[in-house]
């Protein structure tokens, strides 16, 4: 019996430190029969959590990489500004307005400004998504990967807004590494009081 209720407490408690740890954007806010508007809660939260990220990160610490073999903060956050552009034009079915690849870019008001303009186009493509256009076939590909493929243009939004939760978990480990605390650390503990 007392290892029952040591496992029971173990399993309510242990999800506490974690809930700290992950993105503020709960499952209830965005919790939809809509998948349009599940798309746009998702795309919400991270370009929040990405944005904010770049812009607490110093400009020196831009140039931080934890190991030799990795992409550097900056080189992130270039990488997340050029698939933006990329991802979101192919739901929109045109041509991304920007084809610069900002992953080498140095400067960070320069990656920074790269980043918002991209996130701002891409708001355009999720604000523009209702049910009804959802399922609406488009063509993708990835770069360096060759032929388009048939999809729809939900399934590029959310593989956008997949992409951009995978590198801002890249972005959370080096700001930890930097001392800083990342942006939806700071609102879940702010919300917790």
């Amino acid at each position: 019996m007392k290892r029952v209720v040591l496992m029971l407490s173990l399993a309510v408690c242990l999800p506490l430190p974690v809930v700290a740890q992950t993105s503020d954007g709960g499952f209830g806010e965005i919790a939809s029969p809509s998948l349009a508007a599940v798309a746009k809660g998702m795309h919400a939260t991270i370009r929040r959590d990405v944005a904010e990220a770049a812009a607490g990160m110093a400009a020196e610490d831009y140039a931080f990489k934890p190991t030799p073999e990795v992409r550097s903060f900056g080189q992130l956050v270039g990488h997340i500004a050029t698939a933006n552009f990329y991802f979101c034009a192919q739901a929109r079915g045109e041509r991304p307005p920007s084809t610069t690849n900002y992953e080498p870019v140095a400067d960070r008001e320069a990656l920074l400004k790269a980043l918002n303009d991209s996130l701002a186009y891409c708001d355009a493509a999720y604000n523009e998504t209702t049910d009804a256009n959802f399922a609406q076939p488009v063509k993708a590909s990835g770069p360096g990967r060759g032929a388009e493929r048939d999809t729809t243009r939900g399934a590029v939004l959310i593989f956008n807004t997949a992409h951009n939760n995978e590198h801002y978990g890249n972005l959370i480990v080096y700001m930890r590494l930097k001392g800083r605390v990342p942006p939806s650390t700071v609102r879940a503990r702010q919300a917790a009081r």
